[in-house]
């Protein structure tokens, strides 16, 4: 993460005229972690918890350029709302993570909380602390008809819709050096073996084959994701989210931990990288140097590429693709996954009249054209509405919006970054057996048990 002063609050006499000035701002590259952006600690607008009364309030993340898009749009509600205002915090991600479940469990939880859906959110829904959403979307078609089908999958407990999707699509995608591939007369991999065999070429030619941030932990889960998919395809990770006993020693998935552990012997990934941090973006760094061939990154990765690593964005060296394919292997070739969405959540406990608000918000100031138009051209990233192609040539970047579009909306399944899918509990249990997975600490059968542990408890 790239860590970016909060801006001060926002003014403006309407709607349109705000995020014009707001959005005409130039844009602020920005490295977001797995699950949003981060900032110094800052905070914009009121403290009130929606149990609290006071009035609707919103809290969501620091971090521009999607703060200062976020204060847009909330301030062009209120412009533009004949009803109570929204009131808005801001909170530097970790410290968010801490005080949005302590505020929750308390009963003092703003209107409208933000989210990643999954885990987390399964929790709040359980415990009836968020308010389902199914009944309201069900009179308000429109609202959840222009949002991207593989949205909804990570918004969804039990068979009911308990978030709101917003904001931007963020798959993970394969990246490489087009100017290291035609050095050594390569060809972007096609299948997984087409993969290890490029670990030798690049090796013998003196270049590490993969840049990894292993430190980081939730970058070297990525791979462990696709090779899940691509070797049972989705059912295998949907049967351990189902908490089905022992799905961790599926054969599917012995096959793919011991594929993982197969491109660490061969010497896929760039030496050390186990002492790699993502939030420093080195990972980065070591494609646009010209230090590694491959990545497997999120691309919220693309925009701070193409602001620190001179012309190898703008001058056509960064290629991307979707993740090889696996021979034997039941995952379509077409499948994604990352991070469908961001989320907001209606408390269960704010007053109706807030709730109402909220909803408001929800149909009319989230994702309107000014919104779509600012997340492409400041954020550089592709929103999560349908039929807006036509929009991605108000970037300078449209070829690589479209192909991010396009996974996306074409993919047969879009599986939520396991970090954000299971509990917070099970998440970091995962997160130190991968990391000792890829440090050959343990073998695929000792992972295996480890997580059917945390399963059975």
């Amino acid at each position: 993460m790239t860590p970016n002063p909060t801006p001060g609050a926002l003014r403006a006499t309407s709607r349109r005229s705000l995020l014009a000035a707001v959005f005409a701002a130039p844009l602020a590259a920005t490295a977001l972690s797995a699950c949003g952006g981060s900032s110094g600690p800052g905070q914009t607008g009121g403290e009130g918890g929606g149990g609290a009364g006071g009035g609707a309030t919103i809290w969501y993340l620091t971090g521009d350029p999607k703060e200062s898009i976020r204060d847009a749009y909330v301030e062009a509600f209120n412009e533009s709302s004949d009803g109570p205002d929204l009131t808005p915090t801001a909170f530097q991600n970790d410290a968010y993570k801490t005080k949005i479940r302590t505020a929750v469990g308390a009963g003092q939880a703003p209107t409208i909380i933000y989210g990643w859906g999954g885990g987390g959110m399964r929790d709040f829904a359980r415990a009836g602390q968020i308010e389902p959403l199914t009944a309201w979307l069900d009179e308000n078609p429109q609202v959840r008809d222009r949002l991207l089908e593989s949205t909804w999958a990570a918004a969804t407990v039990d068979g009911e819709v308990y978030a709101m999707p917003n904001e931007t699509v963020q798959p993970i995608v394969f990246f490489y050096n087009k100017r290291l591939f035609e050095q050594v007369g390569a060809q972007p991999p096609q299948t997984w073996d087409d993969l290890i065999g490029l670990v030798g070429t690049f090796k013998d030619a003196g270049i590490a084959p993969i840049s990894l941030a292993g430190q980081s932990r939730w970058t070297t889960m990525m791979w462990l994701e696709f090779l899940f998919d691509r070797v049972g395809g989705p059912e295998l990770f949907q049967s351990i989210y189902d908490g089905q006993p022992e799905a961790w020693s599926n054969p599917d998935s012995l096959r793919a931990l011991t594929m993982a552990q197969d491109l660490v012997r061969a010497g896929g990934f760039v030496d050390g990288f186990n002492s790699i941090v993502a939030d420093q973006n080195a990972d980065q760094a070591l494609l646009y140097t010209d230090r590694a061939a491959m990545m497997l990154h999120g691309t919220w990765t693309y925009g701070a590429m193409k602001a620190d690593g001179g012309d190898f964005v703008t001058g056509g060296n960064l290629g991307y693709a979707n993740f090889p394919t696996v021979t034997g292997g039941k995952g379509d070739p077409g499948n994604s996954l990352g991070n469908p969405a961001q989320y907001f959540y209606l408390s269960a406990t704010a007053s109706e009249e807030d709730k109402e608000v909220a909803r408001t918000f929800f149909a009319e100031g989230l994702m309107t054209d000014e919104v779509i138009d600012a997340f492409i051209t400041e954020a550089g990233e592709v929103p999560v509405v349908t039929g807006i192609e036509d929009r991605f040539s108000l970037s300078d970047d449209q070829e690589w919006m479209q192909f991010v579009y396009d996974v996306v909306s074409e993919a047969p399944s879009f599986q939520q970054s396991w970090d954000q899918a299971l509990s917070p509990e099970a998440a970091e249990e995962l997160l130190t057996n991968i990391e000792q997975l890829f440090q050959l600490a343990i073998t695929p059968e000792q992972f295996a048990a480890n997580m059917n542990a945390v399963l059975d408890s």
